[in-house]
């Protein structure tokens, strides 16, 4: 899932343009998060993201990782996961084709998975009942592999 450096172009283009708009400053800590966010290759954490940011730049604070993580949420660049009571995660959308998840119960572990049947099979039920489907998300809970 690492996001190729064309699209990291295009999603500081994307947080630019939103902070703007919303009159707020683009700063380079927000830069930073981003970049780090984008650069993770999975599904992550606030407590995650802010770890492996401290790291290298320590002056940047869990409160300012979390409320960029919404910022991106809210411009379009993430996506967030809630999981049942745990942790919610978050993921790339930019460019970022449609999936589902199967998420296991147990350890947590997160797959992606597209099938085509089952989005026709969404389309075909929205139809059958008059519906104009704007966007879905479909979450399987159970056990991975490894923790049968």
């Amino acid at each position: 899932m690492i996001i190729k450096n064309l699209d990291i172009g295009k999603a500081k283009e994307m947080l630019k343009e939103y902070i703007a708009e919303h009159g707020l400053r683009n700063t380079s800590q927000r830069e930073i998060i981003l970049s780090a966010f984008l650069s993770a290759g999975k599904h992550i954490t606030v407590d995650e993201l802010f770890d492996s940011i401290r790291e290298k730049n320590p002056d940047i604070g869990y409160a300012t990782v979390h409320r960029n993580l919404r910022l991106m949420c809210n411009s379009g660049i993430a996506d967030e996961i809630k999981i049942g009571k745990g942790k919610t995660r978050f993921e790339p959308k930019l460019d970022h084709e449609h999936h589902d998840h199967l998420i296991c119960l147990k350890c947590g572990q997160l797959t992606e998975v597209n099938d085509e049947k089952i989005e026709l099979l969404q389309d075909k039920l929205a139809q059958a009942n008059g519906f104009i489907p704007m966007r879905h998300k479909l979450e399987i809970y159970g056990l991975c592999q490894k923790c049968r």
